[in-house]
C-alpha cells in the first residue's frame, strides 16, 4: 500500500504536531542540518536530520532537493564537481536509510507560476500560470536546445545511476513545471509521457525512475490512471505528488484536490493495481481563510483538507486493509 507522507521542515514546528495528530507517519524533506562548514548533503547533516525525524516519530522517505545542478544541466565546466556532490548525497542517503531522492532537470528556470493569489472556491487563493504573462526574451544562458539538455542528462545518468544502485537509493525525476518547451529560450525535456519513457530507457535500471507529479502529468495526458499503470508496470514509479490542475500547459490554475477534472479515485485505484508501496504526498494546496499566503501552495489548513481527502480515497480503495497496515506499522 502507498505511504501517505507530508513535506516537513528540518526542525520541529506546529506542523509536525498537526501531521502526527492526523495520522501522518512518513515524511518528505529537503537536505540535512549542517554544522560549521559541512555541505548539507553530506553524511553528518543527513544523519542529524534523520535522528530528528526519528525522535518525532516520522519515517523519512524522500529527499526533495539536491546539491547545485545548474552546471550539470547546462553542460558547463564544473559539472564534474556537482556530479560528485550528488553522488556524495546518494552514498549518505544509503547510509542513513532514506530511499528516494526527487530531483529535476529544469535548466535555469525552475518551477514557475505567474500569479499566486487567484480567486478559488469560497475565496481561497490559488496559483496559476499564463504563458502570455511570462517575461519575454532570453535568459543569461541564451538559447539552450532540447538535444543539448538530453545530452547533459545522459552524461549525468550514466555516472550517477551506478552509484544510486550501490547505495540502494532510487532516483525520481520530477517533471518540468510547467511542461512547456522552450521557456525563454531554454529547452525543457521532462514535459511529456514520451520524454519520461526516453529518460527511463537511457539507463535501464530500477534506480532510474520518476516522480509522478499528477498536476504536471495531467497536462501531458488525458489518461492519467493509464500512465500510472504503465510506469508502475515497469517498476520505475518511485514517488507521487497528488494534486490537480484545470486548463492547459499554456494556461492553467491549480485546484482543490476534490474539484479538478482528474478522476482522483481512479488514480488511487491505479496505484493499488500496480502494487505501488512508495511515498505519496499531497502537493500544492490553495491558501485557506486565516492562513498566510507568504508560502503559496503550502497552507497548513489546505494540507489538512488534502490529507483527509486522500485518506478517504484510500479507505474507498484499500478498505479495512489500510487501517490494519497503518496500525501494524505503528506497532499497535
Amino acid at each position: 500500500m502507498l505511504k501517505l507522507a507530508e513535506v516537513l521542515p528540518s526542525r520541529p514546528t506546529p506542523l509536525w504536531k498537526l501531521c502526527k495528530q492526523i495520522g501522518i507517519d512518513h515524511v518528505v524533506s529537503g537536505l540535512g542540518i549542517p554544522e560549521g562548514g559541512e555541505a548539507p548533503w553530506s553524511l553528518g547533516p543527513l544523519r542529524r536530520l534523520k535522528e530528528e525525524f526519528d525522535r518525532g516519530g516520522f519515517d523519512w522517505q524522500v529527499i526533495e532537493s539536491s546539491p547545485p545542478m545548474q552546471k550539470i544541466r547546462l553542460g558547463l565546466p564544473g559539472r564534474d564537481e556537482e556530479t560528485e556532490w550528488f553522488c556524495d548525497m546518494l552514498r549518505a542517503m544509503g547510509q542513513v536509510g532514506v530511499p528516494v531522492v526527487c530531483y529535476n532537470f529544469m535548466a535555469v528556470l525552475g518551477w514557475m507560476r505567474t500569479y499566486t493569489d487567484g480567486p478559488g472556491r469560497g475565496g481561497a487563493l490559488v496559483t496559476g500560470y499564463r504563458s502570455s504573462d511570462v517575461e519575454p526574451g532570453l535568459t543569461d544562458a541564451g538559447e539552450v536546445s532540447e538535444e543539448r539538455v538530453w545530452d547533459n542528462l545522459t552524461w549525468f545518468l550514466e555516472r550517477v545511476v551506478p552509484v544510486a544502485e550501490k547505495a540502494g537509493v532510487k532516483l525520481a525525476m520530477h517533471p518540468d513545471d510547467p511542461p512547456l518547451s522552450p521557456l525563454r529560450g531554454i529547452g525543457r525535456i521532462m514535459r511529456s509521457v514520451d520524454g519520461f519513457q526516453r529518460l527511463l530507457d537511457i539507463v535501464p535500471s530500477e534506480a532510474n525512475g520518476l516522480t509522478l507529479c499528477q498536476g504536471n502529468f495531467a497536462l501531458m495526458t488525458s489518461d492519467l490512471p493509464g500512465v500510472i499503470r504503465e510506469f508502475g508496470r515497469q517498476g520505475r514509479l518511485h514517488f507521487s505528488h497528488f494534486r490537480d490542475v484545470r486548463g492547459t500547459a499554456e494556461q492553467f490554475e491549480e485546484t482543490f484536490h476534490d474539484e479538478g477534472p482528474t478522476d482522483m479515485l481512479e488514480c488511487v485505484r491505479a496505484y493499488r493495481d500496480i502494487g505501488f508501496d512508495g511515498p505519496m504526498r499531497p502537493d500544492h494546496v490553495p491558501t485557506l481563510e486565516g492562513d498566510s499566503n507568504d508560502n503559496p501552495c503550502y497552507s497548513s489548513a489546505g494540507r489538512l483538507f488534502a490529507v483527509g481527502y486522500i485518506k478517504g480515497l484510500m479507505e474507498a480503495v484499500y478498505g479495512p486493509a489500510a487501517r490494519r497496515a497503518a496500525a501494524a506499522w505503528r506497532g499497535e
